[in-house]
């Protein structure tokens, strides 16, 4: 760990919204009691196209924007993402040259494509440890298929799992009532199981 030094956290969008979008502004502003959050846009975003570029393309812009947030500071980062943006992160961490991140976070990871096809052979080649975040509800990643591909990974893994939860982490109002929770304490939850997370495996500030 690098003593001393407040991590990055890349936080990168999903395919259908912005960097602005409210759902990522709410988790920089949450995410940023635990380290320096920076939030960019892929290059479709930023042209204001729906299409997402190629995955190599996406695979570049994620690079240049650690680039650009470390600002030639070396630090640990973490790479941060909601559903697509998540996935671009896990094939930075295991395929990108001189990128070493701490931690993964996955909010919503798609694991499986529009098409239906099972898209885990990335999860299957990382070694950096990941924390998937994913609400129970989420028909892009079935919890049951998702145990089995954990079970194969060499990378160390954690799961935390919203009750009652979408795509986007949001419970519906009877998975609230039946914990006794608000979707704000749901929220802050998920943000001490990261903090624990990222201390585990050392990127996370000294206390």
């Amino acid at each position: 760990m690098l003593s001393g030094v407040t991590p990055l956290i890349l936080l990168a969008h999903g395919a259908g919204a912005p960097s602005t979008s409210d759902w990522m502004v709410g988790w920089r502003e949450r995410l940023g009691s635990l380290g320096e959050v920076h939030a960019f846009d892929y290059p479709y975003m930023a042209r204001g196209s729906k299409r997402p570029d190629p995955l190599p393309t996406l695979i570049r812009a994620h690079v240049d924007a650690i680039a650009a947030a470390q600002g030639g500071q070396a630090r640990p980062l973490v790479l941060a993402g909601k559903s697509m943006g998540s996935r671009v992160g896990c094939h930075v961490a295991a395929e990108a040259e001189g990128i070493r991140p701490r931690a993964l976070i996955c909010f919503g990871y798609p694991l499986v494509g529009q098409n239906g096809k099972l898209r885990d052979a990335v999860l299957l080649a990382l070694s950096t440890p990941i924390l998937f975040v994913q609400g129970d509800r989420d028909p892009l990643c079935p919890l049951e298929l998702l145990e089995r591909t954990r079970a194969k990974m060499r990378a160390p893994n954690e799961l935390f799992v919203v009750e009652g939860g979408d795509h986007s982490l949001l419970s519906t109002k009877t998975a609230l009532k039946r914990t006794g929770q608000t979707q704000r304490d749901v929220d802050q939850a998920i943000v001490r199981t990261i903090a624990h997370f990222l201390s585990a495996h050392q990127a996370s500030s000294p206390g």
